[in-house]
């Protein structure tokens, strides 16, 4: 698997557990102390940071950190959308397409050039 698609697939995966430790506990464990909620989430984030980790050092062969960081900004808006709007039952606004439209301009700028093939 080239390292690009490695990268991006942990970072998702990776993703997926961040947005949950950082913001699960907002519908799960409300009526619990933040301290417990906290130290949930801190169990959460282990595992986003054992495929973080890897991801960003597979990344960093054949990519900028800037390019990394932006990537890696790009799947969490993916990742947080509909986890927002499905589990969190939040309202979907056009600030998220906004948003994300500015993030497809840092994407270009940090992109244009190095990846043409892809």
């Amino acid at each position: 698997m080239s390292p690009v698609l490695s990268t991006i697939l942990l970072l998702c995966f990776s993703n997926v557990f961040m947005t949950f430790a950082w913001y699960g506990h907002l519908k799960n464990l409300a009526s619990k102390p933040w301290l417990f909620a906290a130290l949930v989430s801190w169990g959460i984030a282990l595992f986003e940071y054992l495929l973080q980790v890897p991801a960003n050092r597979i990344g960093h062969t054949v990519m900028s950190v800037g390019q990394l960081k932006i990537l890696q900004e790009i799947i969490t808006l993916a990742v947080f959308v509909p986890f927002s709007v499905f589990y969190l039952k939040e309202r979907p606004t056009l600030d998220y397409l906004w948003a994300g439209l500015c993030l497809l301009g840092a994407v270009y700028f940090m992109f244009r050039g190095r990846y043409a093939a892809l």
